[in-house]
């Protein structure tokens, strides 16, 4: 009797299986562009994305006004309420949250960048108010097996100058991994941070936040070389990435 019924629901799963598959894949953006393409009137705010599949929901900044929008922020300073000064594996999985300060994590960052060519955008604010950006056509971040190493390039001024050109081609270093190049010292240790540091940084985003101008200790705080010098430490700093149209 109840041999029919259970045939028809089968052959009825069949045949939603792929739809249900479809409309599954459409709610679980793998980036903000995702969402914007979505509904392109969505604001700048706090969203869930999936960079690596439907098991990887992670909560994300998505800044849809910046340059045309569609960025997924994956650091950002704001008020120095959250210490960058961590572990390997945290910089890995990520930290903090995204309504406030926050590191996306060095695997997601890879999934994201594989899956869509991408570009790079560095959004910066001193304490006087003054606003400056940095903006790279080309950016991804290699697997865990080569040191999540950085390729950076097609530098656009945007006020700001170009400090991320000498880490082109580094590998990440945290104060408990040494990947940088420097032959005696492991940068992380040294300016306070985690990053991919050559010999060692011209830029230093998830250094200690400091108020502006620091005469005493160089290179520790928020630094961007080729805008303020190793001396003054931003107010704010947000690096985010697109997808390349």
């Amino acid at each position: 009797m109840t041999t029919a019924p259970l045939f028809q629901l089968l052959s009825v799963l069949l045949v939603l299986g792929p739809l249900w598959t479809g409309c599954m894949s459409q709610v679980l953006p793998l980036d903000c562009s995702d969402i914007y393409h979505h509904d392109n009137s969505q604001s700048s705010g706090v969203y869930t994305i999936y960079p690596i599949g439907s098991t990887s929901a992670v909560q994300v900044y998505c800044d849809m006004e910046s340059e045309g929008g569609r960025w997924t922020v994956f650091q950002r300073r704001m008020d120095g309420t959250l210490n960058f000064y961590r572990p390997w594996h945290q910089y890995k999985t990520g930290f903090g949250g995204a309504a406030g300060e926050y590191w996306l994590g060095l695997e997601n960052l890879f999934h994201l960048s594989l899956r869509k060519k991408s570009e790079l955008l560095v959004d910066m604010e001193d304490f006087e108010g003054n606003k400056a950006f940095a903006r790279y056509s080309s950016f991804s971040v290699g697997p865990e097996s080569y040191g999540y190493t950085l390729h950076v390039s097609g530098f656009a001024d945007g006020g700001a100058g170009d400090s991320m050109n000498i880490h082109n081609g580094m590998k990440f270093t945290t104060f408990d991994k040494d990947q940088d190049t420097h032959s005696t010292d492991n940068c992380a240790r040294a300016f306070l941070g985690g990053f991919w540091y050559r010999n060692c940084h011209h830029a230093n985003p998830n250094g200690v936040y400091v108020w502006g101008a620091e005469k005493k200790h160089s290179g520790v705080g928020v630094n961007w070389y080729s805008y303020k010098g190793f001396h003054y430490s931003m107010k704010s700093i947000s690096m985010k990435i697109r997808p390349v149209k």
